[in-house]
């Protein structure tokens, strides 16, 4: 994930919007805002989302369908996101939530405390294996790129003889080719 990631928010109403981006903004984060979930989907699509506060219940496409929408696909489908409702979780939501791979859900108001810490956690741990992903795939390309010939040549070279590590022994037995064990 570029350093220039961004943690969207999404809700439908203004007041939460801002009450969100007051309680993150000590973070020191780029924030971003959507106020439906067809506007988060569109911004998650252009990527540079690192981490998605999405609210449960909008009208049209709601928070679970915007989540739904991202597994599907290999690039959102692990960008973290925690669900947001302030009408009280219920078993069914919570298992559909957590059965969808959310990180977290999370009940209005909310603490801010609370929420800087989940953020702090899950938008640097998600970034760290990011970063680990693209060193993955950097040292493969290089093994790839040396590995081939590696490969050739050792395919040419035959292997070495069992017995080719045995010290032979100087001395008597040796001219005959009588090998004396290793006393060392």
């Amino acid at each position: 994930m570029p350093s220039d990631a961004k943690i969207l928010i999404v809700d439908d109403h203004e007041d939460t919007l801002y009450a969100l981006e007051s309680a993150l903004a000590p973070l020191g984060y780029r924030l971003a805002r959507a106020t439906s979930g067809d506007e988060a989907l569109k911004q998650v699509l252009r990527g540079q989302v690192g981490l998605l506060l999405l609210d449960v219940r909008m009208p049209g496409v709601s928070g679970l369908d915007v989540v739904r929408y991202m597994r599907r696909l290999e690039q959102t489908q692990h960008i973290p996101v925690v669900l947001l409702t302030g009408f009280g979780a219920d078993h069914e939501l919570t298992s559909t939530a957590f059965g969808l791979g959310v990180a977290d859900l999370v009940m209005k108001p909310i603490d801010p405390w609370a929420l800087r810490t989940k953020v702090r956690y899950l938008f640097d741990a998600h970034r760290r294996h990011l970063a680990l992903e693209h060193e993955v795939r950097e040292l493969r390309a290089l093994v790839k790129g040396h590995g081939e010939s590696d490969q050739e040549s050792a395919a040419r070279r035959p292997l070495p003889h069992p017995d080719a590590r045995v010290p032979v022994q100087r001395g008597q037995g040796a001219h005959t080719g009588e090998l004396e064990q290793d006393r060392t």
